[in-house]
């Protein structure tokens, strides 16, 4: 399988172009090899964006969205559900359950260290690729490299860990795997090595092509991702600086709007923090911060997405797991704990003026569907919604959403998050403000003293309530986004034990219920187990003790 890597990779990278047509009617496919790719900076870029189309597929994003959302609170199977995600449901996790498997992720990170490897090789060769543009490159891919692992090690705590790409047969790549924190060190190691290589911005501002400065990887991406490190990694001041870099770009690119345009209609400052109005300056109806957002995707505040193009790319995720049509739901649903009665104030999750309800989620048949990236726009009423909400909305059919990984709200989160832990007057006060910021904006409190507002005083005198605080904005602001389980999981690495997970995420849960608080309290369980077919193939690996359940024993048999 490694002799076929040299011309998987070189055919990946051509087919992902749009020129590939003319490139293989000069070159026979089987005379694409080393000796005739890795010439020029064409050849980089083309692997580059192979990267990116790699992590478009849907075995790549419905492993990212299971790994960080199935096992939380906010979902439950849906009606198109399967047996495999209705066992994880139950957290009967079994190594055989094919969501154990890793290799949509490892074929990226392949992918990224072959960019790595040739780059440096192919600025030594063509005189037109710049070393500027060769580590803007070489950034771009540990950046991308950097994100898989992190998704790894929050899945499955201890993976294979390597830099080196897959390109001969002298290699092993039966790795034992590399304890938690040694892999986040690593990944650290080398995003701080080339943050300032990446790029800042690919175009201005203006231009009817600066999408590209969120859906590809950037200096202030790589800044979002060092900050989400670093809160893991319990090193709340580096997060704290990290996040500080991100939203200060923000902040300026709001006063560049200003002044280019003098007057911005869509954009409010929320304690100092430009955020996307609901309701833009002279409108009634809400749903502006979706539509900017997840709508039209590659808003003001996204910081990195991956970008599904008309005639493209369809996101099959989205459109298998979250459903795109009114009569068709997908393969993951809603508790119904998040959505019933909002619109009369009596919830627990959101407020009845919170605009986030009735964006994100439905009550369609009985059932609460999933409407985050469904939607292709909306607006809605906030007035009186148990009488008047009055939602006017279509749907994406086909779907080209975009996935979004980081944008400004999730950082100043994790900031708010970081000042609670390291817990001085001065820095929960900010984290209160901040947490404010983002509630208000949703709630369209405009007036910070509006009765419907946050209050210092019923959180800032404990720390405890201040942690329940932001991780209760967090799943409001980042519902169905890959978060939850990640950050639940986050919370049981501090407290050193699961009943604050637990107690959250047995929400959802109807059936078994103290039959999954025994399986949850065992803290490695709350990782995914080795995949059975890992094991039988890397005998380096270790399963995850808390699945030591006769498996290995079957796989000897197999």
């Amino acid at each position: 399988m490694r002799k076929l890597f040299r011309y998987i990779c070189a055919c990946c990278a051509i087919l992902s172009t749009s020129s590939c047509d003319d490139f293989l009617d000069i070159v026979p496919m089987n005379d694409v090899v080393l000796e005739n790719y890795w010439t020029e900076k064409a050849d980089v870029q083309s692997v580059l964006n192979s990267c990116y189309a790699s992590m478009q597929q849907e075995d790549f994003l419905s492993r990212a969205f299971v790994w960080s959302e199935w096992r939380s609170d906010n979902i439950v199977s849906g009606t198109r559900s399967n047996y495999e995600l209705a066992e994880i449901q139950k957290e009967n996790l079994l190594p055989t359950n094919s969501f154990c498997k890793w290799a949509a992720f490892y074929r990226t990170i392949n992918r990224c260290n072959t960019v790595c490897h040739y780059a440096p090789e192919v600025n030594s060769i063509d005189p037109n690729y710049t070393e500027t543009e060769m580590k803007a490159n070489v950034a771009e891919a540990t950046a991308l490299r950097s994100l898989c692992y992190f998704y790894l090690i929050r899945t499955f705590r201890d993976v294979p860990f390597t830099r080196e790409p897959s390109i001969d047969d002298t290699q092993n790549y039966y790795l034992p795997a590399m304890p938690f924190e040694e892999v986040l060190d690593n990944i650290i190691a080398d995003l701080e090595a080339v943050k300032d290589n990446a790029v800042k911005r690919y175009y201005t501002d203006e231009s009817p092509i600066a999408y590209y400065n969120s859906s590809k990887i950037t200096r202030y991406a790589i800044y979002a991702m060092l900050a989400d490190m670093y809160l893991w990694k319990g090193n709340y001041e580096k997060c704290i600086e990290h996040c500080n870099v991100v939203l200060d770009f923000k902040k300026a690119q709001y006063e560049e709007a200003l002044d280019r345009e003098g007057n911005i209609t869509n954009i409010q400052l929320f304690n100092d923090y430009p955020l996307i109005l609901e309701k833009p300056t002279g409108t009634v109806r809400a749903g502006n911060t979706y539509n900017e957002i997840f709508g039209e995707g590659n808003s003001f505040e996204s910081i990195f997405e991956l970008r599904f193009e008309n005639n493209q790319t369809e996101n099959a995720f989205i459109k298998n797991y979250y459903g795109t049509d009114d009569n068709r739901t997908g393969y993951a649903g809603a508790p119904s704990f998040l959505y019933k009665e909002v619109a009369v104030n009596n919830n627990t999750v959101f407020k009845s003026t919170d605009c986030r309800a009735y964006e994100h989620i439905q009550s369609m048949n009985a059932n609460y569907v999933i409407t985050k990236y469904v939607w292709n726009s909306l607006s809605f009423k906030t007035t009186n919604p148990e009488t008047d909400l009055n939602l006017i909305a279509s749907r994406r059919d086909p779907c080209y959403a975009n996935w979004i990984f980081y944008r400004m709200t999730d950082v100043m989160l994790m900031k708010a998050e970081a000042e609670i832990e390291i817990g001085t007057e001065e820095m929960i006060k900010d984290a209160f403000d901040i947490i404010s910021a983002v509630y208000n904006r949703a709630n369209n409190i405009v007036v910070a003293s509006s009765n419907n507002a946050l209050k210092f005083s019923d959180y800032g005198t404990s720390k405890q309530a201040m942690q329940e605080l932001v991780i209760l904005e967090r799943q409001r602001e980042l519902l169905f986004e890959g978060k939850r389980w990640y950050d639940l999981v986050r919370l049981a690495r501090r407290d050193g034990n699961t009943r604050r997970l637990v107690d959250l995420a047995i929400q959802k849960q109807k059936n078994n219920l103290n039959g999954i608080k025994i399986r949850l309290a065992n803290p490695d369980i709350i990782y995914f187990p080795y995949a059975k077919d890992e094991l039988k193939v890397n005998p380096n690996l270790k399963q995850n003790e808390a699945y030591n359940t006769g498996i290995d024993s079957e796989i000897d048999k197999n």
